[in-house]
């Protein structure tokens, strides 16, 4: 299977085709594309209102990290949703059921798709419940002005779940004046989709709202989904500095057929998203945030009483954070952090005697407090070094104590040497612990998952800017992973197992090259590899041993006159799957108010799965039109 990736990578490659990745120090040159880049300062957007919260434990582009930044306001008009700009990234494994985000998993380097936090402006909004739902965001793409993606293992700074990594998902203030931008398109499968953003900043006061519905009939029988978001937030320069508030609401009721089996089934995800952040003076920021999110589930679609799950989980997370310029390039980041989560839940199911209420996950609780620091010295002649702890208080009374260092050094003016390593760690999920039905049965006996992350590489960018070349190779090693298992030989009505899998050893590589062709043209070519030690004996995994094995991307963006273009084309190896390649293509106007766009995906018709059993549609054409007007 290494084989036939390698080949068909080779003739893609050869033939030109590839994702655009664009460094954060690029936004000025024409090429307007979903932009990578490693490790580099995050683009600042010129705003009326000042954002300068510290309300992240730590700027990662000064961590010496593997750290990708990719910019949504750079992508070709009609780029529709989060999971699309994720999957420029080939480190990142998404897996999805649907289009639109509609139950997306996300892992990164290998990992299972628990281990892998996403954020809204260094806030979590992992569902407690179960991982299959953490790319479930209930912010709209169209608010989103800068993702960062960190590689390897982020608990220093964010806590639990960040084993593979962490997405922070970062909003920011609009420019002075007024402004609209609205979007509509239709395409095969019954597929319709209207985005909105307004913007409006003056003086103290800046306002964004954003909205966007995706809808389809489903390329078969039970696969029609509806996405809905909608999210407001206010900028307010107050005296002690910028009050930042943020609610957010989504609804994304769907067609689960074969989602969980050979059932005609039907689900429907709610969230709720509210915080604050405050500014405490220039280098000090407090922060709150509330996550409601609810989860209905009936196994027979229009038959709910025969069988029917639904869940509500909360959590809340609190900080107060402070950096300090100790010195010209030294920075110490500390500060202090409470969060919780609880979950409610019960099911219906249909027996002998009539319909029966049961707990299905019941009704839990728990909560955490931490502390953290980080030194952060920059520019020591060639070198640099960031070291970091954070110490984790869980309900019981447990503690993890988290530590971090990461260093580079600059061997030339093109080429510089970096290398990382870090503790992880993450709790179960509710599922984890207290799930049960004819198929899946939880472990409320599990123990936290720990791990040690390691990663090396180079840099290599020469004086003239036009070719960039990252290389980095990555282990990790944890201890007490969860997986669900079935043992061999197989019996009659055998469920999958919650269990600790005492060592699993995940190494890998990640290598990436982009060429600037012109002022206007760009090519980026990534790749990512992971392996992990053979499956124990007699042992059936659902999860950990199943990952991206190998992935790569592949780009190509220009501009000509009126009219950008961006052709990218994935592949992906599965360790169960032999290769498989998507090719995108995307078109739209670039000047003007009135901006017509189409988009061709998997233009090749592939048929594939990303979720073992859940077939994804195959070719899909959208098009439409996007408008802008800004007061004059």
């Amino acid at each position: 299977m290494k084989k036939s990736l390698a080949s068909l990578s080779l003739c893609l490659l050869c033939a030109g085709w590839g994702v655009c990745q664009q460094s954060s120090s690029d936004a000025g040159t024409a090429v307007a594309a979903p932009g990578i880049a490693q490790s580099q300062a995050p683009i600042r957007v010129a705003q009326s209102v000042q954002v300068t919260t510290t309300a992240e434990p730590l700027p990662l582009e000064e961590s010496d990290r593997s750290v990708s930044v990719i910019l949504p306001q750079q992508a070709v008009v009609g780029t529709d949703s989060v999971v699309d700009l994720l999957r420029t990234d080939p480190s990142l494994n998404v897996q999805a059921r649907a289009g639109e985000g509609v139950q997306a998993d996300l892992a990164i380097r290998g990992t299972t798709f628990e281990q892998s936090l996403v954020l809204v402006n260094g806030m979590r909004v992992d569902d407690p419940e179960t991982g299959h739902l953490n790319l479930d965001i209930p912010v709209p793409l169209d608010a989103i002005t800068r993702v960062d993606v960190l590689h390897g293992s982020g608990s220093t700074f964010y806590g639990s779940d960040a084993i593979g990594g962490a997405v922070n998902l970062l909003t920011g203030a609009p420019g002075a004046g007024l402004s609209v931008v609205a979007r509509s398109g239709a395409g095969n499968y019954g597929s319709l989709e209207e985005h909105l953003r307004a913007d409006y900043a003056t003086g103290r006061f800046a306002e964004t709202l954003t909205g966007s519905r995706d809808t389809s009939d489903g390329f078969i029988a039970d696969r029609n989904y509806s996405s809905n978001a909608l999210a407001s937030e206010s900028w307010l320069k107050t005296k002690p500095g910028t009050t930042d508030v943020l609610l957010a609401a989504s609804d994304r009721p769907y067609g689960a057929n074969q989602f969980y089996g050979a059932y005609n089934s039907w689900e429907r995800t709610k969230a709720w998203l509210a915080s604050i952040q405050q500014q405490l003076g220039a280098r000090t920021a407090a922060s709150f945030g509330y996550l409601r999110h609810t989860d209905e589930f009936v196994l027979l679609e229009g038959l709910p009483a025969v069988y029917e799950n639904n869940h509500a989980t909360t959590s809340y997370e609190g900080a107060l954070r402070r950096a300090d310029e100790l010195g010209k390039n030294t920075t110490l980041a500390y500060g202090l952090e409470e969060s919780g989560d609880s979950i409610h839940s019960f099911n219906f199911s249909q027996g002998g005697s009539g319909e029966v209420r049961s707990n299905a996950l019941g009704v839990h609780a728990r909560n955490q407090g931490a502390g953290y620091a980080n030194l952060s010295l920059r520019a020591l002649r060639r070198f640099s070094l960031s070291i970091g702890a954070r110490e984790e208080v869980l309900s019981g009374g447990n503690s993890v104590f988290s530590p971090s260092a990461a260093a580079a050094f600059t061997l030339s003016k093109t080429l510089r040497l970096r290398g990382s390593a870090g503790h992880g760690f993450r709790l179960p999920t509710y599922t984890d612990l207290y799930y049960s039905d004819p198929a899946t049965l939880g472990n409320a006996a599990l123990k936290p998952e720990s791990s040690w992350s390691y990663e090396g590489g180079l840099d290599w960018k020469p004086a003239n800017g036009r070719l960039t070349l990252t290389a980095v190779g990555f282990r990790l090693q944890e201890t007490n992973a969860i997986d669900y298992s079935k043992l061999l030989p197989l019996t009659a009505g055998e469920q999958w197992q919650a269990v600790n899998v005492p060592m699993l050893d995940i190494s890998g590589a990640e290598a990436s090259a982009r060429v600037r062709l012109s002022s206007t043209e760009q090519i980026d070519v990534s790749y990512t590899a992971a392996h992990s030690g053979n499956l124990p004996a007699n042992y059936l995994s659902e999860y950990a041993f199943n990952y991206a094995a190998q992935n790569a991307v592949f780009g190509w963006t220009g501009q000509f006159k009126q009219l950008s273009a961006h052709t990218q084309v994935n592949v992906v190896q599965k360790t169960t799957q032999t290769a498989y390649p998507l090719w995108d293509i995307s078109l739209a106007r670039n000047t003007g108010s009135i901006r017509p766009y189409l988009r061709l995906l998997n233009l090749s018709n592939t048929g594939y799965t990303e979720i073992v059993g859940v077939p994804m549609q195959g070719r899909t054409v959208m098009g439409g039109m996007e408008w802008s007007w800004r007061a004059q």
